[in-house]
């Protein structure tokens, strides 16, 4: 919905409702029939063009955009031979009941501060670009350096937004950012305002930002946020799975040994479990999640969060691996497993060696297997508390002490 204005002589008025437009003519005594409907912003034809400050190769497809113009002030000035009553009616109208601003335009003419001498990390749309919260437009437009994991999104980004970047673009990502937190640091120690933003999502999580934020601590520099999107938490919400208490593990390791060992270590976490992981892993750490936490666990395989092709697949940990056998996902996704029960929470105690080894000769004898495929099963199945096994060639030689 657009404001109505008013305006004396040949000046436009404008309303979406031009009985209240003609209401508030009438109250300032000038004609109405020459009044077109017209934008409380100036019009997009009319609009000064703002070029975009582009540091190195503009990125393919980016086109300039337009610096959004300030809307007018509500206060009416009226002609000037009209009198006091009829200014203070217009005025009062204005400001309570026909001209008054709709609230669907607040996010355009919302003021934002922007923080001088600060660091602030600013979360950006994981995949809907409509997310983007009124506080990271203002500070693309106005931090004084914007520090970017990749400069190539970033201006795509600003060019979906139509938001000009007016300060310095860096490139912040984790092979540089140590050596880049200082120099940005000493900007923010000069007074001037350090943007940090990652590729999606809220930086530090999975993402650069740590080093900046832990060197912004110790030099007694102030650093906040701009939240906005979260991967993490869009999933649990939309899991189904208790979300009251909860851990956080990032990806789940890529070696199948280490994975099994971070797995194990997180058998008995009674908290639900949030993981990422790719689309070129998931079918293996499905299996191993099937191995490690049985096949009956509740879970969530959460994709494409917030895009055209979200999908949440609920289920077992079994259901959702022949799922995944079946029709395997594609894009980004957020795994969520359900906290173990009382039952499977129950601290195992780590065997000694001497225990193990007496195991694996009694597990030997009553499934008839070699002393060696014994060992690997026992030692499979207690686990130390930290997800590490127990050296099978130390439990080799303690069975041939027994047997001695």
């Amino acid at each position: 919905m657009r404001r109505a204005w008013a305006l004396g002589g040949d000046d436009a008025a404008s309303s979406d409702d031009s009985s209240s437009t003609r209401s508030a003519a009438a109250c300032l005594g000038v004609p109405v029939e020459r009044m077109p409907i017209c934008s409380p912003y100036i019009s997009h034809a009319r609009r000064p063009r703002a070029h975009t400050r582009f540091h190195g190769t503009r990125p393919r497809g980016f086109a300039p955009t337009y610096a959004p113009a300030s809307p007018p002030s509500h206060r009416v000035s009226p002609p000037a031979d009209l009198p006091a009553r009829h200014t203070e009616r217009m005025n009062e109208q204005s400001e309570h009941t026909g001209i008054a601003e709709d609230p669907a335009d607040e996010t355009r003419t919302l003021h934002v501060d922007v923080p001088r001498g600060t660091v602030v990390l600013a979360a950006t749309p994981i995949g809907n670009t409509a997310d983007a919260s009124a506080r990271l437009v203002a500070l693309l437009e106005r931090a004084d350096i914007v520090a970017a994991e990749d400069t190539r999104r970033l201006y795509a980004l600003a060019n979906r937004l139509s938001v000009h970047v007016g300060g310095r673009v860096v490139a912040n990502h984790d092979h540089n950012e140590r050596g880049k937190a200082d120099a940005l640091l000493d900007h923010v120690a000069n007074g001037e305002t350090v943007l940090v933003v990652s590729d999606a999502g809220m930086p530090t999580i999975n993402d650069p930002g740590l080093a900046i934020v832990r060197r912004a601590i110790e030099r007694g520099l102030p650093v906040t946020c701009a939240p906005g999107p979260s991967a993490v938490l869009d999933a649990l919400a939309l899991s189904g799975l208790p979300t009251d208490r909860f851990c956080y593990e990032g990806f789940l390791p890529r070696k199948h040994s280490e994975r099994m060992q971070a797995l194990r270590a997180l058998k008995g976490e009674r908290r639900t479990i949030v993981f990422y992981e790719t689309l070129h892993r998931i079918a293996e750490s499905m299996a191993d999640l099937e191995e490690v936490f049985g096949p009956d666990r509740r879970m969530a395989l959460c994709r494409e969060l917030t895009k055209d092709y979200e999908q949440i697949r609920r289920g077992t940990i079994h259901e959702i691996n022949e799922s995944v056998a079946n029709d395997p996902p594609r894009g980004e996704m957020v795994l969520v497993i359900a906290g173990a029960s009382e039952d499977e929470a129950d601290p195992a105690q780590s065997l000694s060696v001497e225990e193990l080894a007496e195991l694996a000769m009694q597990y030997a004898q009553a499934h008839g297997m070699r002393i060696k495929d014994a060992i690997a099963e026992v030692i499979g199945k207690h686990p130390n508390a930290d997800g590490t096994l127990a050296n099978r060639k130390q439990v080799y030689n303690a069975v041939l002490a027994l047997r001695d």
